[in-house]
């Protein structure tokens, strides 16, 4: 399976717990040999424009992190790409479910699945998308910028319970009829991260499920990184949920 980074998803762009020291290290160290790295390109000027406004583009590149957020937004326009044939992962940061078309926080700038989404729609690659936001965090600004344009579905999974979640995220796989599934892959509803809730093994419960629907669809998957920020289990988090996706 292919993950799309950078080397430059290393560097400490901010001070802020997505752009810790460590963080992507423990996950490239969990899921090397498993998986087949293809390098990020940033996203052009067009696709981020397509979805923020003006002024957002101008206070994120005053903030010095435009390079950054482009290079993430790119990888994600990358995965979505590969994610049409087959499953594909885009390892980035910042993330972006926490950015609106002009106003981002929660340590996201440009909204990669929004940009990726779009792009697709735009190039005539699909006519509408699903969305599985299992991050921590409600994800406001994909809602914001793609809830308005109609061709998304999205679903932002709540429950304190680990089973009720996969149930309900179960539940709203049955019924989906789409071109493609982008997840916004926050890891932090773990047993041991923020959230509390969910287990390694949960997270690729939720791969085998996404499999399934698209091979029940005809379809193809693509994911993103979110949130996810405990560092012991995070890297083990991101391999079950790749090998979910891959069927095992």
């Amino acid at each position: 399976m292919k993950v799309v980074t950078h080397q430059d998803f290393l560097e400490v762009y901010t001070r802020d717990s997505a752009a810790a020291a460590g963080r992507l290290e423990a996950i490239l160290e969990a899921v090397r040999g498993e998986v087949t790295f293809e390098e990020a390109f940033a996203a052009g000027a067009d696709d981020i424009e397509a979805i923020h406004t003006a002024a957002h583009i101008a206070s994120v590149s005053r903030d010095r992190l435009y390079k950054i957020a482009a290079l993430a937004a790119g990888a994600s326009i990358q995965a979505a790409l590969t994610g049409l044939t087959e499953p594909c992962f885009a390892l980035v940061r910042p993330p972006g479910h926490h950015a609106s078309a002009d106003s981002s926080w929660g340590f996201c700038y440009f909204n990669n699945m929004a940009i990726a989404l779009d792009h697709l729609k735009r190039e005539g690659h699909i006519s509408s998308a699903y969305v599985l936001d299992f991050d921590l965090h409600f994800g406001d600004g994909t809602v914001s910028i793609l809830g308005r344009k109609g061709y998304t579905v999205i679903h932002n999974p709540e429950a304190n319970d680990r089973h009720i979640y996969l149930n309900e995220v179960a539940t709203h796989l049955a019924k989906v009829q789409s071109d493609i599934i982008g997840v916004s892959a926050g890891f932090d509803n773990h047993l041991e991260d923020w959230g509390g809730v969910l287990y390694t093994e949960d997270y690729q419960a939720m791969g085998r499920m996404l499999r399934e629907t698209c091979q029940r669809l005809g379809i193809g998957c693509f994911a993103v990184l979110e949130g996810g920020y405990n560092h012991q289990v995070i890297g083990q988090s991101v391999l079950a949920f790749i090998r979910g996706l891959q069927g095992l």
